[in-house]
């Protein structure tokens, strides 16, 4: 393949391993870092997708985000000097209730910049997460879940059970509340909504919705978030 000497003179061909070394940080964590311009300020790139796995291991057929994948990442990023902003994709169901507040503590407790897009949805536990940024965008079809918290297995049938459920509740919306604009009791009015869902109590919010109601910052895409990410960084 022949470049012309215009392109020659802009383009820089990335080492063979470099670029090795990103595809497979793509294939197996969904993250990239991208290089901007002269000054090559670096955006760390991180997907959250599918469901994010807790301690129990999912089936092989399902998409799945691993904590154990991600907070390493995450405290790289932290220590990094030549990572100077992270975007994070979201399209989730949800998932593990204490891995996901785990990555969503981690989000908010780094010092680098940080900027979240909501493409497709991000659903129950993907909530604290999506808000867990310096600042939050969702495109105009993109959906939150808002619903109170589910466990699976045997419980036993007592009051101490139920105080447990509303403990775990309250650490999500509290932490919620606490990276948005959103109130903890109008989060509560939500996950209990009974008008909406036919077999469950929540809430849907679309797209402008999550951001009338305050969850999310502002409707936007790719462009928008990386916009907003580079004037941050530049602050």
């Amino acid at each position: 393949m022949e470049w012309s000497g215009k392109d020659t003179e802009h383009r820089e061909e990335k080492p063979v391993e470099e670029s090795q070394e990103e595809r497979e940080q793509i294939r197996e964590f969904g993250q990239l870092t991208l290089d901007e311009g002269e000054a090559r300020s670096r955006i760390h790139l991180l997907t959250i997708i599918g469901e994010i796995e807790g301690h129990d291991n999912l089936s092989a057929n399902t998409k799945t985000t691993k904590y154990e994948h991600i907070l390493p990442q995450l405290a790289a990023l932290e220590d990094s000097r030549e990572v100077e902003g992270l975007l994070i994709l979201l399209n989730t169901v949800g998932g593990d209730v204490e891995a996901g507040l785990a990555i969503a503590e981690m989000i908010a407790s780094l010092s680098k910049p940080t900027v979240s897009l909501v493409l497709g949805g991000s659903h129950s536990i993907g909530v604290p997460l999506a808000v867990a940024t310096d600042y939050s965008f969702i495109v105009e079809t993109g959906t939150m879940l808002i619903h109170p918290v589910r466990m699976n297995g045997m419980i036993l049938g007592v009051p101490q059970t139920y105080d447990y459920f509303k403990r775990i509740q309250d650490r999500i919306t509290g932490f919620i509340a606490s990276h948005s604009r959103v109130t903890q009791e109008r989060l509560e009015e939500l996950m209990l909504e009974t008008g909406e869902m036919s077999k469950d109590m929540g809430s849907i919010l679309v797209g402008k919705d999550a951001v009338r109601e305050g969850l999310i910052d502002s409707l936007g895409g790719i462009h928008e978030a990386l916009a907003k990410l580079r004037e941050l960084m530049g602050e």
